[in-house]
Order: structure tokens, then C-alpha cells, then sequence
């Protein structure tokens, strides 16, 4: 087979994808702004996307925040710097490691249960029942979890903050022997309010990239119980991909002139 072709249809096929993801988010959002809402939806939403993964989200953070301490105070003994551990790792968990991370284990939770979900609607023809019934699918399925995510994921994420901090903070105190108002001082003094903002709104961004993933993947399943399962590992790896490429991006726009 000629290489070249091989490429160009691999190069059609990514830009066709990215069209096809482009025009469902379009619909997606223009549904989150018009009339009817779906707030039980919504709340429902937001439960399982937040307080379900609180969890394993905290649990995540607060062993990040524990061995982030420990790997700076090994590191830094090195050159007597013993007290950057504090705002190392404030800053490490509030601007990176808290929405990352966080991001990250809610896509694999949320957005393969988003896949798996409407996938299932969809090989059993139950989106097209919702159609027969004049009732929107993107409105009725989409525009709820893309809110939801938009808002749970910030305050997910600002819950997550506070446990990694602790975590590094337990660490300092119990095992390093650091002294325990130093060290919160330390924490207080180095931590500015665009450190966490700037993790609250790329926890924002994260939470939309998952709905939306996650939705435009079980749209598009097909093909039986093995189209589902193919579905939601996509939405998995897709939605991880993105978020780790959205943080640069979000990350530039912040810190680019600092």
C-alpha cells in the first residue's frame, strides 16, 4: 500500500473526528442556554459527578499532598532549603496536582459511566423513544451533565485543595518535625489568590471536557454490548488526553507573563 495514502486517510479521518466533536459540542451548548431546563436532571447531575467522586478524589489528594512533602523535603535537604516545602506544595496542589489529578479520576469514574450510560440509550434504541417523544435528546441528556460538570468540578476540585494541602501539612508536622504555625504561616504568606483561581478555572474547563466527551462518545456507540464497552474506554482516553492538553493551554494563558 502507498504510505502516503495511508496517511492522508489517517489525517482525514483526525480532522473528520474533530469536526464531528466540534459540531456536538456546538449543539451541546447551545441547548445549555435555551429553555426548557432540566433541573432534577441537573441536581442529579451534580451528585453523581461531585459528591459520588468526592471519595476518590480525596483519597487522590490528600496521599499527593503527603508524598509532594516528602519528596521536596528529601530534595531540598539536599541544599538546606527545608522551608519551601510549605508553598511548594500549596503551589504544586492548588495550581497542578489538585486539578489535574483530580481531573483526571473523574474522567475515568464519570465520563466512561457518561459513555456507558448513553451508549446503552442508544444501541437499545431508547434515544430515538426520546425523539419519538418530542423530547430533544442533546437537551434532555447533554446540556444537564455539560452544567453539571461545569459547576461540580470547581467546587470538587477546591474540596481536593484543601485535603492535599492537609496532607502535606500532616506530613510536615508528624514525620518531618516541622512546627505546626510556622509552617501554616509559611502556607498563607506564599499562597495568592491566582494560584487557586487558576486551578478553579481549569477544573471548570475539566469538567466540560468530560461531559462533553463522555456524551459524544455514547451518542456515537454502535454496534451492541461491544460498542458500549468500545465507547467508554474511548471517553476514558479521550477525555485524559484532553485534560492534560487543556492545562498547558489554561496554564499559559495565567502564568505566560510571570
Amino acid at each position: 500500500m502507498n504510505p502516503l495514502a495511508i496517511i492522508g486517510r489517517v489525517f482525514l479521518d483526525f480532522l473528520s473526528a474533530i469536526g464531528r466533536v466540534s459540531l456536538f459540542t456546538f449543539q451541546g451548548v447551545r441547548h445549555v442556554f435555551t429553555p426548557p431546563f432540566y433541573l432534577p436532571l441537573t441536581i442529579r447531575q451534580m451528585m453523581v459527578i461531585g459528591y459520588y467522586s468526592l471519595p476518590v478524589v480525596g483519597l487522590t489528594a490528600l496521599f499527593t499532598g503527603m508524598v509532594l512533602a516528602l519528596q521536596i523535603y528529601l530534595g531540598s535537604s539536599r541544599f538546606n532549603a527545608e522551608s519551601a516545602v510549605a508553598w511548594i506544595v500549596v503551589l504544586g496542589i492548588t495550581r497542578e496536582l489538585g486539578p489535574v489529578l483530580g481531573g483526571l479520576m473523574v474522567a475515568g469514574r464519570v465520563a466512561s459511566a457518561m459513555a456507558a450510560e448513553i451508549g446503552t440509550m442508544r444501541v437499545t434504541e431508547q434515544i430515538d423513544a426520546l425523539t419519538t417523544l418530542s423530547t430533544n435528546p442533546m437537551k434532555y441528556l447533554v446540556a444537564p451533565r455539560i452544567i453539571a460538570g461545569i459547576v461540580t468540578l470547581p467546587i470538587l476540585i477546591l474540596v481536593a485543595d484543601i485535603i492535599g494541602v492537609m496532607g502535606g501539612y500532616l506530613v510536615s508536622t508528624h514525620k518531618l518535625g516541622f512546627n505546626a504555625a510556622t509552617y501554616i504561616k509559611n502556607t498563607v504568606d506564599f499562597m495568592q489568590t491566582l494560584d487557586v483561581v487558576s486551578g478553579l478555572v481549569k477544573a471548570a474547563v475539566f469538567g466540560f471536557i468530560i461531559a462533553v466527551i463522555g456524551c459524544y462518545h455514547g451518542f456515537n456507540s454502535k454496534g451492541g454490548a461491544q460498542g458500549v464497552g468500545r465507547a467508554t474506554t474511548d471517553a476514558v482516553v479521550s477525555a485524559s488526553i484532553l485534560i492534560l492538553i487543556a492545562n498547558y493551554f489554561v496554564t499559559e494563558l495565567f502564568f505566560s507573563g510571570k
